[in-house]
């Protein structure tokens, strides 16, 4: 499963209606995600929640942490 990782680019993924998901981390900085919280919450995209960003940028196949990653579907 495709990911974008990153607040940049989950951000943009959201916008674009693109996202079928998009995963944060609860140890975030709260001001990276709250704008993205409320972005998903207006489109509809759900949020599954991690306990930690490393949990997260090892679900997402990377060696350090990740705040967010939206999931995109592949692309045609």
């Amino acid at each position: 499963m495709p990911y974008k990782i990153g607040t940049k680019q989950t951000t943009k993924m959201v916008e674009q209606r693109k996202a079928t998901c998009v995963y944060a981390a609860r140890d975030a900085d709260p001001r990276m995600i709250t704008k993205l919280v409320q972005l998903c919450e207006r489109e509809g995209v759900p949020i599954t929640w991690y306990d930690t960003m490393l949990n997260l940028g090892e679900t997402c196949g990377i060696d350090i942490g990740a705040a967010m990653a939206a999931v995109v579907p592949e692309e045609e």
